[in-house]
């Protein structure tokens, strides 16, 4: 079995092909904008090192604002692939935006983060749940039922306390933000990025 990617390992991958999934991700946004197709990635066409299952969220700013965020949560294909999709997702399918445009193109930021596998947060109640979490490290992934919510790491940013992060959580996955049960489930992953500015918005 192959080992579970660690943060020290992705922090390593992000250094040696970092440039390069940036590079993907854009030309997957950029191919669409101006042909309207979605491009074909060949995973043999890359290091072994981007051909291993991972997953992966995009996020896409303009001027420091969010453009969209889409992202998988439990890796099933080769991470040239799901970084690509996703963020073409990203720019045409996040239906908090409208499709990103050939002029919103020239001044996009793009960054990605890759996910190391969930692990449930240990805890009998909500209050040992949120003693367990470590603020600014973990994300996490919210289910009951067919409910789900995820925030990523990123978001202590915004919401720095932990029953705040939670409550909230909760509210993005449709439940009352004092909502508790016994099979509640709280999961938690962290997050190794890279992101850069678009050359061209700075040219």
């Amino acid at each position: 079995m192959a080992p579970m990617p660690s943060t020290e390992a992705d922090r390593a991958l992000l250094e040696t092909h970092g440039d390069a999934l940036l590079d993907l991700a854009f030309r997957a946004i950029e191919t669409r904008v101006k042909t309207g197709a979605q491009p074909t990635i060949d995973p043999d066409a890359h290091p072994e090192a981007l051909r291993a299952p991972r997953a992966t969220f995009v996020t896409l700013k303009l001027r420091e604002n969010l453009r969209g965020c889409l992202g998988t949560v439990e890796a099933w294909r080769p991470l040239v692939a799901d970084a690509a999709d996703n963020a073409h997702r990203a720019a045409f399918d996040d239906p908090r935006f409208a499709c990103l445009t050939e002029n919103e193109l020239a001044l996009l930021d793009v960054s990605i983060s890759l996910l190391t596998p969930l692990e449930p947060v240990e805890g009998k109640n909500e209050e040992a749940i949120l003693a367990a979490i470590r603020p600014g490290i973990d994300g996490l992934v919210l289910k009951e039922g067919t409910t789900r919510g995820l925030f990523l790491p990123q978001v202590w940013e915004m919401l720095p306390e932990p029953w705040r992060f939670l409550a909230e959580l909760k509210g993005k996955a449709g439940l009352p933000q004092d909502y508790w049960s016994d099979t509640l489930q709280v999961l938690r992953f962290t997050t190794t990025s890279v992101k850069r500015p678009n050359p061209k918005a700075t040219a």
